[in-house]
């Protein structure tokens, strides 16, 4: 069975929900998922996180990125950018791009947000970045998704995304939550036909 590795960064909460959305729609699809995060960086170079985590998924490694069919890539806003965790994480992957080691496996992502109008396409489109200079394809949500048109929080055809609103409180709304799904079923489809 192919393995999508589905790594995240999460604050609050609302993109670890996120990430569990997305890993049962790639498992309804057929493929196992597989949950990672990443540990959260300092502003003083003194301060260090445990190596394991005290809950949640476990730390990614590199290995996790070697080993995946497919990754669907999480972080939450930060002025309209993917988190520093999250970036620090792939500034560390230049010996992955060197071995094209991610080359043609799909990948998808996902954002939550405080604000409507905070960020959420550029944070994605930040994301898609590193993972168009490893060679990655693309994997979005089109508009025959339904939900696409309805909701009234978050949801765009670049990924998945979240309104969590300025305190972070907001719940993952029931069109967030099926786009979420339909985001980990079209990448597992996707990972499952490059692998025949």
């Amino acid at each position: 069975m192919i393995e999508i590795l589905v790594l995240y960064y999460s604050h609050h909460g609302a993109t670890r929900e996120m990430a569990q959305l997305i890993a049962r729609g790639i498992e309804q699809a057929g493929a196992a998922a597989r949950l990672r995060t990443v540990p959260r960086v300092s502003t003083v170079s003194e301060a260090t996180e445990p190596s394991v985590p005290d809950a949640g998924a476990p730390y990614a490694e590199l290995r996790d990125l070697e080993e995946c069919a497919g990754l669907a890539l999480g972080s939450p806003t930060r002025f309209g950018n993917m988190a520093a965790p999250m970036k620090y994480f792939w500034d560390s992957t230049s010996g992955l791009w060197l071995k094209g080691t991610l080359a043609g496996k799909p990948a998808a992502v996902f954002t939550s947000t405080a604000s409507l109008h905070g960020g959420q396409e550029t944070t994605l489109i930040s994301m898609m970045l590193p993972l168009l200079h490893h060679g990655m394809l693309i994997v979005g949500l089109p508009y025959s998704a339904p939900e696409l048109l309805t909701t009234k929080t978050g949801g765009t055809p670049y990924g998945a995304s979240h309104h969590a609103g300025a305190a972070g409180d907001l719940p993952v709304s029931a069109e967030e939550k099926k786009l979420c799904l339909l985001l980990g079923r079209r990448l597992a489809e996707t990972a499952l036909q490059l692998s025949k």
